[in-house]
């Protein structure tokens, strides 16, 4: 199970003075390109779960994961996931014929589970969704793993810092303070990166 502090940014702005406050605590950057797939039938979709391939810096390396059963309440985000490297190249080969996906990493333990646990069958094929990219500054603050992200879609960006969390009631309260005391605003996000991509349109 996955939990993290999830707070949405209103703007660039918001997003550049944060950047800007936490600079002297940053760790590095990801450039992160991330495409769904599924099958035809959305079998995996319709039961809340996202199949996910997520390019690094240029190709650098690649996570193969699947995510299931997401709640989100108060900027707080838990859910399922599972996750592998995969080859970069075998990535690339899966986006340019996503049909061959589970062909090509039929040994993934991730794939297995897709088969099982959501009756896709040998003779059915995935689908690519589409994809968004992200930049993501880390920062290493008062011994939190900060994730300030800027998130490209073909609809508009948003901004958000996430913070994977084992006391997220706790952790929230830092950065909300961290946030009201440099006169950052800021709401508590809604949905997960995957629902707004699919809703195909920014949260409000």
């Amino acid at each position: 199970m996955e939990v993290e502090v999830k707070l949405r940014l209103p703007d660039s702005n918001s997003h550049q003075k944060l950047s800007i406050i936490l600079a002297s605590f940053h760790t590095k950057t990801l450039i992160q390109e991330n495409i769904f797939f599924d099958t035809t039938n959305s079998k995996l979709s319709s039961n809340f779960a996202a199949l996910r391939l997520r390019f690094y810096n240029l190709d650098s390396y690649c996570i193969l994961s699947l995510k299931a059963k997401p709640i989100m309440s108060d900027g707080i985000s838990r859910v399922e996931e599972q996750e592998e490297p995969i080859d970069p190249k075998i990535g690339r080969m899966c986006v340019a014929e996503p049909g061959q996906l589970l062909g090509l990493i039929e040994s993934s333990k991730i794939i297995q589970r897709v088969r099982r646990e959501f009756g896709v069958g040998e003779n059915e094929v995935l689908v690519c969704l589409g994809m968004f990219r992200n930049v993501r500054q880390v920062f290493d603050w008062k011994g939190l793993k900060l994730e300030l992200d800027e998130t490209i879609y073909d609809f508009g960006t948003s901004y958000e810092i996430e913070c994977e969390s084992k006391e997220p009631e706790k952790d929230k309260k830092l950065i909300e303070g961290l946030l009201k005391d440099n006169g950052i605003e800021f709401s508590y996000s809604e949905a997960n990166k995957f629902a707004v991509f699919r809703s195909g349109k920014l949260p409000r």
